[in-house]
């Protein structure tokens, strides 16, 4: 006769949220009767101390922990926006400073013109901006905002920082073309001012990367012509006025003929920055 298996029988299961929810009622019945009835050192009460203050103890760190995490995420809220508002603050003091900057370069600009108008007072002028220029890094021709209508012409000569910039070589009505003493077809008859030996001013774009422009025909017999020595525009000038400071003299060489000497001319003009100009509306009379 086969054994008979017999089974055991299973104990029913509560299921967990059942016990949760006792377990909650009764914690709640044990605090009312803590908080309602005078227990304290009887064992009812140190039962319900036993269950209970662990209770509320893990109740008050989760609180304290979601507490903290909310004002953190309010701190973090309050810098990031603080960090927002600096920095709009921050921007607008970028622009207030170049505008500044440029205020200043433009005042700074105008104070060169200024100073040197009056060292040219004898020749009426006429305030122009540069509005183009060739391409490159140097302003060997450039547009300026004056011309015709203003009573530009051909030829005028033009000035900025410490001396001669070029010519006009072409007008429209409302603008000048302006070519300097840099550029390659510049040739100007010059003086030594205080030996007024005459010499050829030329221009060089490549020779100006170094800061110089080229002198030829100098005629010095006396070698009384030294480094330092002024270079302006001569009175035999067939398109420039006369005592126009051009540069200095940064060397000289005697020629191979061994009668004339050549060298270097460190401009005055800042040929690389040019923002305003002065031109002189008076013209150099023609010889007949």
């Amino acid at each position: 006769m086969s054994p008979i298996v017999k089974r055991k029988a299973e104990k029913p299961k509560i299921p967990g949220k059942y016990v949760m929810l006792m377990l909650s009622m009764l914690c709640i019945a044990l605090m009312l009767t803590t908080f309602t009835t005078n227990i304290t050192g009887t064992f009812l009460g140190n039962i319900a101390g036993f269950i209970i203050v662990p209770f509320q103890k893990g109740i008050t760190v989760i609180s304290t922990v979601f507490v903290e995490a909310s004002r953190e995420k309010e701190t973090i809220e309050e810098l990031q926006a603080e960090i927002q508002a600096l920095q709009e603050q921050v921007n607008e003091l970028q622009i207030e400073n170049t505008l500044l900057m440029q205020d200043k370069y433009e005042l700074t600009s105008l104070r060169e013109l200024y100073e040197l108008d009056q060292q040219y007072s004898e020749y009426e002028k006429v305030g122009a901006r540069v509005i183009s220029a060739s391409s490159g890094n140097w302003f060997d021709s450039f547009i300026i905002d004056k011309g015709s209508d203003d009573g530009i012409l051909v030829d005028m000569n033009v000035i900025a920082g410490s001396g001669l910039v070029g010519r006009v070589s072409e007008t429209g009505r409302n603008w000048a073309r302006v070519t300097t003493v840099i550029n390659n077809n510049s040739n100007i008859s010059a003086s030594v001012l205080h030996t007024q030996d005459n010499l050829i001013v030329s221009g060089d774009l490549r020779l100006i990367e170094d800061g110089f422009i080229r002198y030829s025909q100098l005629i010095d017999e006396d070698n009384q012509v030294g480094i330092g020595d002024k270079v302006v525009t001569s009175n035999i000038s067939d398109k420039y006025l006369p005592g126009i400071l051009l540069g200095y003299v940064a060397s000289v060489e005697m020629d191979s003929n061994n009668l004339t000497k050549s060298g270097y001319i460190t401009p005055v003009v800042d040929f690389e920055h040019l923002s305003e100009v002065l031109v002189i509306t008076q013209m150099k009379p023609e010889i007949e």
